[in-house]
């Protein structure tokens, strides 16, 4: 039960690497606008959860890692790329199992990913901070 739970939390982590992905390769940031939680709202880059909460991915610069939302320790790490506008792949290394993956996310609304990796495993990211 507990590596079912641990495989998700990587999982969520690989598809908030994904979204970072296409956020990072889409306009280049001007150093007027403003930085912050509300700058971050659109796009890959920043927070996601897990749908069962037990794991923030986050996605900053191409890079990656996902956390236990309980202890704060990390699952996994690695880099995303993005495919095109709503499309990000992700190479994530699972710190528990030493393995990694690949897997493929859209963006399907400015708060939710679709994630699906190579072995057909399917999980879904919200943005953390989504308005409520």
């Amino acid at each position: 039960m507990m590596n079912a739970v641990k495989f998700r939390a990587v999982a969520a982590v690989v598809t908030v690497i994904a979204l970072a992905g296409c956020q990072s390769m889409g306009e280049p940031q001007r150093r007027d606008r403003p930085v912050g939680p509300s700058a971050m709202q659109t796009g890959f880059e920043g927070e996601w959860v897990s749908t069962d909460g037990v794991a923030m991915s986050r996605f900053t610069a191409g890079r990656f890692e996902t956390l236990a939302t309980d202890t704060g320790n990390k699952l996994a790490e690695g880099n995303y790329s993005q495919i095109d506008a709503s499309t990000v792949s992700i190479s994530v290394t699972s710190l528990i199992r030493q393995t990694t993956t690949q897997v493929n996310c859209a963006m399907v609304s400015q708060t939710q990913l679709n994630c699906t990796g190579s072995t057909g495993q399917q999980f879904s990211l919200i943005r953390r901070g989504a308005a409520a």
